[in-house]
């Protein structure tokens, strides 16, 4: 497994984008063989005050096997988060998951915590039986997760598909949600030889440094969380090496920029 030599840093998470902040070397903790995957919300408009929403949590399905994302946050108004606005959307679970393509996502609500507010007075929304299994979100596309890279899935909530009123005044909810996916970030992965070099691998744009080291055992590495932009590659090995640098390193949001296999001189 890769591991990421880990430093003091601050992270910066903005338009989108996992970028590389302040001067020294990050430990994304991304493991081998999984990507990172933040999961938000946003909502398409309706005629409400307030719908405020207890999610407990949000499943992944991917190779026929389920990945649970527990929820994070705490009860929120869905119509305070749209696209296009100052605040477009919610982060409401991250974590990380095999590669491979993502065929469903079930969204799991809270039975109580659920509420809504019209004209100014708030009443529970209740939620059919079968809500205990998910309400299934339509995806746009199947996303297909590449090692190393982060991608945000957002759950478009449909307000006004999504609130039933009753005969009695009531209100039910039953969520339509689109998924849309993008990949967040790009990486940069390779070889290098020999074994005995054990170097660092240094990946710099400007004052802004990544690092990991190479597997002990088969020389690969790879480097996430990165922005599109070109970048210096620089291998430091132990004594008896010579430290290589690799310019112009170009990368793309969800593109994996393997470079083959480097051999460090002696």
């Amino acid at each position: 497994m890769i591991k990421r030599i880990a430093y003091s840093s601050v992270a910066l998470f903005a338009v989108g984008l996992t970028m590389l902040t302040g001067c020294e070397k990050v430990n994304s903790g991304t493991a081998a063989g999984t990507s990172k995957v933040e999961i938000r919300m946003t909502d398409a408009p309706g005629d409400f005050d307030a719908i405020n929403l207890s999610v407990k949590e949000i499943i992944l399905i991917s190779d026929d096997e389920p990945y649970t994302f527990s929820a994070t946050t705490s009860i929120f108004n869905i119509l305070d988060y749209r696209i296009g606005s100052s605040n477009p959307d919610i982060l409401v679970a991250s974590g990380e998951m095999p590669v491979g393509k993502i065929t469903d996502i079930r969204l799991v609500l809270n039975e109580t915590g659920n509420t809504i507010v019209v004209d100014g007075v708030s009443q529970d929304l209740k939620t059919p039986a079968a809500q205990s299994s998910g309400w299934k979100v339509k995806l746009e596309e199947s996303p297909e997760l590449l090692e190393g890279a982060t991608y945000s899935l957002v759950l478009d909530f449909d307000a006004a598909k999504s609130i039933v009123q009753t005969g009695n005044g009531k209100y039910l909810l039953k969520p339509v949600v689109r998924g849309l996916s993008k990949a967040t970030s790009g990486l940069v992965s390779g070889i290098v030889l020999p074994l005995e070099a054990h170097p660092e691998i240094l990946v710099i744009a400007g004052t802004d440094t990544v690092g990991t080291v190479a597997d002990p055992l088969t020389g690969k590495f790879a480097v996430g969380g990165l922005a599109t932009g070109d970048y210096s590659v620089k291998f430091v090995p132990v004594v008896g090496f010579r430290d290589s640098t690799i310019t112009n390193v170009s990368v793309n949001i969800g593109q994996n920029n393997n470079l083959g296999t480097i051999v460090l001189g002696q």
